[in-house]
């Protein structure tokens, strides 16, 4: 018996799972395989294609694991697409003249970009994205370029936005539809999406249609013409509006196609002619939709794999397998904002009920939609999707808590872990992989080789780690398998300055040449900061730092602002007071005493910042950095000065100790207290590190905590002279800085600091590991360094670029931040939280 043929056209992602599954099933053994590729370069990861902006390397992204080409036997023809088939004679010839007899033919052929009929399309400086190649010629083109424009505002629109704006042009999206991503979100989760982005400086055109690509007299692209009347000045155009299936291979051959595109396939994959299968987004699947995302087509190349095999799998009515139909759940993270949806995400089932989430001001909008009985049928999730692992299995079941608890901010909802999920719960919707599956295995990597879990769009890794037992990883996150302290230690002997440069040296072999985590990334800024890399504001840092560190300032829960002037030790002159009234006056803002002897001015625009920091600054004050992982204040009694009490001059020392420690960056926020006397009115032993006045000197105590878990500080020396006692704080806070794990308070780190308070006071009083020199000039490093970072950015044009409400309308103030008066002041109008219960049918 002759060896039979197979012949695969295209290799893209589905391409190649469909070899994968066909040597799982041993079929490479015994069939040759031929697989004729467009492409100059083996199958790759196309969902991941945006992360080549990132320093990710086409390599990189390959999909086709080392020998797998050789190992088993399959003929690759790089760059060399079919040209035809003759279905007649079996064969099928490509571009360079090759011929190929088939016993069996997959097509594969994926699809290509729809660019809209306008004039101008070809011109000079127009793209499409959608492949590496693509990728190459709008890197290259934009280094002469300006401003970029993208025409289409669903999933790659977004992701092609990105990459402009990340090359450094000025970038618009162009939407036909009345809201970005229509397919995926409703007007509520497209709302959040775009005061997100365009908060990230990109300018979005929604309810209107491209007219026509102008251009200049050298026939490169100069301009767009917008239905609306609108022009727009660009130097480049990228297409990213949608995508048709790619049929014209079967269409030439006589292939049954749909009327509106897409090859006819039957529940096995299996084409009108019984020899051909076609998988993937160029068919037409038997339920009559065309599946755009990788899972549906994964099943598919598995469906058709087995059926070629000849492998009976229970899953079908006759024993075969079969490709039904398909999940069209999603997560992405588009322009560093994670979108989600699942199930039924717009409500269509007759009767159905919204509960809604939505906080506008912080992006972020959870809608979940339930039946009239409780069970759930979908959601969509913008801007926190961290619930979406979750939610998707849960889809058809009547979930374990209300609805509306599922989706209630962080603290005041249920968290359901993952022994909520059923065993036959889908927790991988990329290659259809349960939980059974999942816990059936020791560690990720098993997962991933055995189920490929994990290997597709990559949001089911977090839900797996946390169905897999605690192997003891103590990594700071799935990017990195040190610690915050090592990657400290990292970051300050290599002498790294950026977090591209950490992941690509330290990180996970998988992270690496990613875009990081949202663990990861305030991490290393930290780390950065405190080692005084600059400004947090410049460069790669400013990507990194949370909503509050963005704008150098406290966002309250209608949106707005709040500044808190630095008042060292809680000393301030009547001229002082009276500049800060004034401010607070002129802007509006609500005025409040808090308990670190600071005067808070709550309800700033973001465009306000500048003008109220201005203000502040040419009276002499400066941030008191109530928005960042640092030093907060020093709190002082009147000491001796005053009062009849004090035995030393606490309010010098607490200055003294404000001035010198401002701008540190930590772990966690620190504060401090100085008490003149034993009767200790300024609270010092609730501190992160406190100090009370002795007849003798200065007692220190360090690790104390106010809060929701209270510690009283541990006495570490005693009766020290001005100079013992700064140099032992010095070196208290430093060795802190270095060996804490984010997010972790003195409190909480001296607790776990193997040895206790007996080791710190070896390590920074006994010098018993030989580090207090260099503690002590790495603080002497960080005063030296030292630059307000109000003032700074009032004096940089580039800085104060970002401090606008509207990016296309930088003059115009935000309508939806919003008081009505309260006591002489006034409060926030807004209502954070709405449940809803809206019946659709």
């Amino acid at each position: 018996m002759s060896t039979p043929t197979i012949v695969v056209v295209g290799h893209g992602m589905v391409g190649q799972r469909f070899l994968e599954a066909l040597a799982e099933r041993g079929v490479t053994g015994r069939a040759r395989v031929v697989v004729l590729c467009e492409e100059p370069r083996p199958a790759y990861d196309r969902v991941q294609l945006t992360s080549y902006f990132s320093g990710r390397t086409p390599d990189e992204l390959s999909l086709v694991e080392g020998d797998f080409i050789t190992r088993n036997n399959i003929e690759l023809h790089l760059d060399d697409p079919a040209q035809s088939v003759d279905r007649a004679t079996r064969t099928v010839t490509s571009r360079a003249g090759r011929t190929f007899t088939y016993d069996t033919l997959v097509l594969a052929t994926g699809s290509y970009p729809f660019v809209p009929p306008v004039p101008g399309k070809d011109a000079e400086g127009c793209f499409v994205y959608r492949t590496i190649e693509d990728l190459l010629a709008i890197e290259e083109y934009a280094k002469n370029s300006r401003v970029g424009a993208v025409v289409g505002g669903g999933l790659l629109g977004l992701e092609a936005a990105g990459a402009l704006s990340g090359l450094g042009l000025d970038t618009h999206i162009v939407e036909f539809a009345p809201r970005l991503m229509p397919v995926q979100v409703d007007e509520g989760g497209a709302s959040a999406l775009l005061r997100t982005i365009e908060g990230m400086g990109l300018t979005v055109h929604t309810g209107v249609g491209t007219q026509a690509v102008t251009t200049g007299d050298d026939g490169t692209v100069d301009g767009m013409s917008l239905s609306d009347g609108s022009t727009l000045a660009t130097d480049l155009v990228v297409f990213s509006a949608g995508v048709r299936p790619r049929d014209q291979l079967a269409r030439d051959c006589g292939l049954s196609v749909g009327e509106r595109g897409g090859i006819s396939v039957d529940e096995q994959c299996r084409t009108s002619d019984p020899s051909v299968f076609a998988i993937g987004e160029c068919a037409l699947a038997a339920d009559g939709k065309v599946y755009g995302l990788v899972a549906p087509g994964y099943e598919m190349a598995e469906t058709a794999a087995a059926t070629i095999a000849d492998e009976a799998d229970e899953a079908g009515a006759g024993g075969a397998k079969a490709f039904t139909g398909a999940d069209m759940s999603t997560k992405l993270k588009l322009l560093g904002v994670d979108v989600a949806s699942f199930g039924d995400a717009h409500g269509t089932a007759d009767g159905c009920l919204d509960v809604v989430y939505s906080d506008s001001r912080s992006g972020v909008y959870k809608k979940l939609v339930v039946s009239p009985d409780g069970a759930l049928l979908g959601g969509i999730l913008v801007g926190d999707a961290d619930a979406y692992a979750m939610l998707r299995p849960l889809t058809g079941t009547v979930p374990p808590v209300a609805p509306e608890q599922l989706i209630a901010p962080t603290g005041t909802g249920v968290s359901l872990g993952p022994s909520a999920l059923p065993d036959d719960a889908v927790v991988c919707n990329c290659h259809n992989v349960t939980k059974g599956a999942v816990t059936a295995c020791s560690t990720l990597h098993e997962v991933k080789k055995c189920t490929k879990a994990g290997t597709g769009c990559g949001s089911c890794v977090k839900l797996i780690g946390q169905l897999l037992p605690q192997s003891g990883d103590k990594g700071l996150c799935g990017c990195f398998p040190h610690t915050r302290s090592e990657l400290y230690e990292i970051v300050r002997t290599l002498h790294i300055t950026s977090y591209a440069a950490l992941l690509d040296s330290h990180g996970r072999e998988a992270a690496r040449g990613g875009d990081g985590c949202e663990t990861c990334k305030p991490t290393v800024a930290s780390i950065l900061a405190s080692l005084s890399n600059g400004h947090i504001l410049d460069g790669e840092q400013a990507a990194l730092q949370d909503t509050n560190d963005h704008f150098l300032a406290n966002m309250q829960r209608n949106g707005s602002y709040s500044i808190v002037p630095r008042i060292p030790g809680g000393e301030i002159t009547p001229e002082k007071l009276i500049v800060i009234g004034e401010v607070a006056r002129d802007f509006g803002l609500y005025t409040k005493i808090t308990g670190g002897q600071r005067i808070d001015l709550f309800g700033a625009r973001v465009d306000q910042l500048p003008l109220i920091w201005t203000r502040l600054v040419d009276a002499g004050f400066e941030s008191g950095h109530a928005y960042g992982k640092a030093l907060r204040t020093v709190k002082s009694c009147v000491g001796q000065t005053w009062c009849r009490y004090g035995v030393q001059d606490s309010v010098r020392m607490a200055i003294d100790l404000e001035l010198r420690y401002r701008g540190l960056r930590a772990p966690h926020k620190l504060k401090s207290a100085v008490s003149g006397c034993a009767r200790e009115c300024a609270e010092a032993q609730s501190k992160d590190f406190g100090v009370i006045a002795t007849a003798n000197g200065w007692n220190l105590y360090v690790g104390g905590n106010g809060g929701a878990t209270p510690r009283h500080a541990d006495l570490l020396a005693q009766d020290l002279s001005d100079a013992e006692l700064v140099r032992l704080i010095d070196r208290f806070l430093m060795f802190y800085i270095r060996t804490a794990d984010r997010l972790e308070r003195t409190a909480t780190w001296l607790d776990r600091l193997e040895g206790g308070l007996d080791h710190l006071r070896d390590v920074i009083v006994h010098d018993s590991l030989g580090l207090c020199a260099q503690l002590e000039a790495m603080m002497s490093t960080h005063v030296s360094n030292y630059r307000d970072e109000w003032a700074e950015t009032i004096n940089d044009p580039e800085r104060l670029s970002r401090f606008v409400s509207f990016v296309n309308a930088p003059d115009a103030p935000d309508p939806s931040i919003r008081f009505v008066p309260e006591r002489d002041q006034m409060k926030p109008d807004l209502t954070i939280l709405t449940l809803e219960g809206t019946r659709v049918g």
